[in-house]
């Protein structure tokens, strides 16, 4: 296998939401720049481990994983624990996992909006908290947000959006924080990906919405997983070195585009 020289080669991440979309993707990117990942997966998701990390070991790469849930502090401790435990080293965090549901403000109740924030914003919070507790030396975490919420509003998606928008304050701030650490902290704002998340029709766009969006996205298409996950591999490699707070668009130029 060759291993591209960014510095990634022997180094170990956490990677939240692993199953599926965006983080296995990921999980799979850095198996092939030599890097070993640690995954949580949610023991509800209908997405399992094993085929994550079937996808790494053929890369070459190694992979741990770990059932927890992002809203507990415990849960979050033994994944991150689980680095030092099965690799000797933890150097990457990036919070990828989210839930995403429809909620117009009509029927907003507080548990809605309180479980979305628990995960999408809270959950990110205690991941970083938990990898940052476990870091020696330098390191690199990149949280995922959305251009619903990171960029532009969403109807109906009032909750997600908030806390979509929230992670570009929590990273700004941590990134401050932890610079005498050597310990860097992004994010990364994808745009429409086609993933499990966004094929869903009843909570976000469906196959047809993706379909009619691509149509306007200046790319000429959807994005997919594998370029949302090297913008992150980038993020948390050296070829980004100098690079912390800051907040990275993937979305095929659709925030760019001249409203017709």
């Amino acid at each position: 296998m060759t291993v591209r020289d960014d510095g990634l080669a022997g180094k170990v991440a956490v990677i939240t939401g692993g199953a599926s979309g965006i983080g296995q993707a990921l999980a799979v990117a850095y198996a092939r720049a030599g890097a070993d990942s640690v995954i949580g997966v949610f023991p509800g998701d209908p997405y399992g481990a094993d085929e994550t990390i079937g996808m790494v070991e053929a890369a070459g790469g190694r992979c741990a994983a770990v059932e927890m849930d992002v809203r507990t502090t415990a849960g979050n401790d033994a994944l991150a624990q689980t680095a030092l435990d099965a690799f000797g080293r933890l150097d990457i965090s990036v919070a990828a996992a989210g839930i995403l549901r429809r909620q117009p403000l009509s029927e907003m109740t507080d548990d809605a909006w309180d479980d979305m924030l628990q995960v999408d914003l809270a959950g990110v919070l205690r991941t970083f908290r938990a990898c940052a507790a476990r870091m020696s030396g330098p390191g690199a975490m990149v949280a995922t947000s959305s251009i619903a919420g990171g960029v532009y509003g969403w109807e109906e998606h009032s909750h997600y959006a908030a806390a979509k928008s929230g992670l570009l304050g929590l990273c700004r701030s941590l990134a401050v924080e932890l610079a005498p650490r050597r310990i860097r902290v992004n994010t990364v704002i994808p745009g429409l990906i086609e993933s499990p998340q966004s094929l869903d029709g009843t909570n976000s766009l469906g196959k047809d919405g993706l379909d009619a969006a691509g149509r306007i996205i200046p790319w000429g298409r959807v994005g997919n997983v594998d370029e949302a996950a090297r913008a992150i591999r980038f993020l948390t490699s050296d070829d980004s070195a100098y690079v912390t707070g800051q907040q990275l668009i993937v979305d095929g130029g659709l925030t760019v585009r001249w409203p017709s």
